[in-house]
This record gives structure tokens, C-alpha cells and sequence, in this order.
């Protein structure tokens, strides 16, 4: 499955989560730490529901960027 996410700069460095798995976020130094890091926790997050016997997200969230004047 394919989920989007949202990648976000922060003090620190980033932090990421996906609108459609609630729950799961994750950070780390650089933009690619954090998209492992979150590749990692979607995989973990998501075959822990399973065990539990719950119902996994289907992806359903869409992005697009939107021009406006400044």
C-alpha cells in the first residue's frame, strides 16, 4: 500500500505522520532519517494492528500544491 505523508521542519530537525494511520509519527535529524524512521514506523505500526486483529487503513488521502499570488 502506499500512504502519504507529511514530512515537517521543526527546531530540531523533523517529524513526520500520515493522515490516514493515525497514531503514527515519527522524527529525525535530516529529511532522510525521517522518511526511514516513518517507513519503519508505518511497517511496525501497521503488523501491529493486524496482531491486534484490527482493521488496517486503506490509503485514501490525496496532496496537490496550489498556486496563489503572494
Amino acid at each position: 500500500m502506499r500512504y502519504l505523508v507529511i514530512v515537517e521542519e521543526t527546531s530540531t530537525g523533523y517529524s513526520a505522520y500520515s493522515p490516514d494511520v493515525p497514531g503514527c509519527v515519527s522524527t529525525g535529524a535530516t529529511q532522510e532519517e525521517v522518511e526511514k524512521n516513518m517507513q519503519e514506523a508505518l511497517v511496525f505500526h501497521l503488523e501491529g494492528l493486524q496482531l491486534e486483529g484490527l482493521q488496517v487503513p486503506v490509503p485514501s488521502t490525496r496532496s496537490t500544491y496550489l498556486t496563489v499570488a503572494a
